[in-house]
């Protein structure tokens, strides 16, 4: 996780310093109450950095400072764009969209091989199936894309409406942060344009984990065709109100398709009253919906269910939910890695449980194989 104290809790960015413009000007405390966090790693409040003026790239500037900046939400603000004051409707999983589970014992692929090998019997002593879409009775108008995971993408029909609002449930190590890095990347190297906010590691840290898969985010931020934002979660928390205001103007300015937050539970922490967690949570989600870019969010998941995210918000915001969690055999020889989707609007799409691998180029499941 990024050090606050590193930075003085300012965000930085591919366009300049991220140590750069600093300032002790009070911010508020996310929570007025008396135990919620209201200082970085290095014991001090979140601060208000200066601005360094105008760049080409709206990113390029100190982010919080940008955001700072803007407007207070009031009454006369756009809906998805103030507070949030609206809450959230109970949701769940779309049924109407999906297929049910897969049953079978016909081909499966090798244990954890690449190049779709196929063998009979079942691998990992998981059921094989192959979930198969009736491509003639695919019929939509909405503007779809490919999440850019090898084998999840043929598990949803057509791939995932633009513009939708999406969520990695996972606990720690099951590679939420790849997820979001493989998502932007595929359409990096589409042509299209991304952001990749961070409230965990540095600037540096993402480029160096990127170039590690052979993704060139350093020629996609000299292109300006991406913006990693390094930014302290007390800072983006103390100024919510106005990044959800602001924010859709900026991503239009930069010509965005793509956003991640990662993650959007150390953004939840920095609120100890849950009606102001669940206002604010729901106000900034509802501003990246009507800024039209399509968004994934990660996510740590509950202790008590790995189905459910750390507060069980975001998983009803979102128009689409993707979990991540480790499975064991019976005998708890072995732990492996698996992915479901539980919901996608709009979409057809496998309920299977596949079995995934991190590899040095990314997250590839294993279509051809289930867990159960």
């Amino acid at each position: 996780m990024t050090d606050p104290g590193a930075t003085g809790g300012t965000a930085s960015t591919g366009g300049g310093d991220p140590d750069a413009g600093e300032s002790e000007s009070g911010v508020e405390t996310a929570d007025s109450g008396g135990n919620g966090p209201a200082s970085g790693s290095d014991g001090t409040t979140a601060s208000d950095p200066a601005s360094d003026g105008a760049n080409e790239n709206p990113f390029d500037q100190d982010f919080a400072t940008a955001l700072e900046n803007a407007p207070d939400p009031g009454a006369d603000q756009p809906s998805g764009f103030g507070g949030g004051s609206n809450e959230p409707s109970p949701g769940g999983s779309d049924d109407d969209f999906g297929f049910g589970d897969v049953d079978g014992e016909g081909q499966s692929s090798d244990a954890f091989g690449f190049g779709g090998a196929e063998s009979e019997g079942e691998a990992f002593g998981f059921g094989g199936g192959e979930e198969e879409f009736d491509e003639e009775e695919f019929d939509s108008e909405l503007d779809r894309l490919d999440v850019g995971i090898d084998g999840l993408d043929d598990m949803i029909l057509g791939g995932v409406p633009r513009r939708s609002l999406m969520v990695a449930v996972g606990s720690a190590g099951t590679g939420k942060t790849t997820f979001g890095l493989q998502f932007l990347n595929h359409g990096l190297e589409n042509g299209e344009s991304a952001v990749y906010i961070t409230l965990e590691e540095s600037y540096e840290r993402i480029l160096d984990t990127a170039g590690e898969k052979g993704w060139d985010f350093e020629g996609y931020v000299d292109e300006d065709r991406l913006a990693v934002v390094d930014i302290d979660p007390i800072e983006m928390a103390n100024s919510l109100d106005s990044i959800q205001n602001d924010l859709p103007d900026l991503i239009e300015e930069f010509g965005a398709d793509r956003l991640v937050l990662d993650s959007v539970s150390l953004l939840e922490m920095m609120y100890e009253s849950a009606p102001k967690r669940r206002s604010q949570v729901f106000g900034f989600t509802r501003a990246l919906k009507n800024a039209g870019i399509t968004t994934l969010l990660t996510s740590e998941a509950s202790e008590d269910n790995p189905y459910t995210s750390r507060f069980g918000i975001v998983e009803y915001l979102a128009d689409a939910v993707f979990v991540l969690q480790y499975v064991r055999e019976s005998d708890f020889r072995e732990t492996r890695l698996a992915i479901e989707i539980q919901k996608i609007r709009d979409a057809n799409h496998s309920r299977a449980t596949k079995p995934y691998e991190l590899t040095e180029s990314g997250i590839s499941v294993y279509r051809q194989a289930n867990i159960f």
